[in-house]
């Protein structure tokens, strides 16, 4: 799948995840920065690749593909700027190289940052040995 189709399903997943009501399309171009158009013609390809759907309130729904793969970027993108912050790089630094390592990461080494994450946060933060 290509990053860009990554990144609108992440988008779509996290402003879903911090609203009650349905994300519609200009909370999509807002959230990118990217024009209205543009995002028309994501969303549109999105959903001829079953990713996505749009209910009869123009309410962007993440079908289960597309919802799986939302997840897993967005997993991606939380561990890896933890360990990257764990690591000192500064908060701001950590989300961006994130944003673009979260699509180019192989299996393996995205779960040796998994590995790694859960090893932190069971650190010891008096003796700083692992639990």
């Amino acid at each position: 799948m290509r990053e860009s189709a990554e990144m609108y399903l992440e988008t779509i997943l996290v402003l879903q995840k911090g609203k009650d009501e349905g994300v519609h399309a200009v909370d999509v171009s807002r959230a990118m920065g990217f024009s209205k158009p543009s995002v028309s013609v994501a969303l549109k390809k999105l959903k001829e690749k079953g990713l996505i759907d749009i209910d009869g309130y123009d309410h962007i729904i993440l079908l289960p593909e597309g919802e799986k793969i939302a997840e897993e970027i967005y997993e991606r993108h939380n561990v890896l700027s933890a360990v990257f912050m764990e690591l000192g790089v500064p908060e701001e630094i950590a989300l961006k190289d994130a944003c673009r390592i979260e699509h180019v990461i192989s299996k393996e080494t995205f779960e040796a940052f998994k590995r790694r994450s859960a090893k932190i946060k069971n650190r010891c933060s008096v003796c700083e040995h692992y639990k």
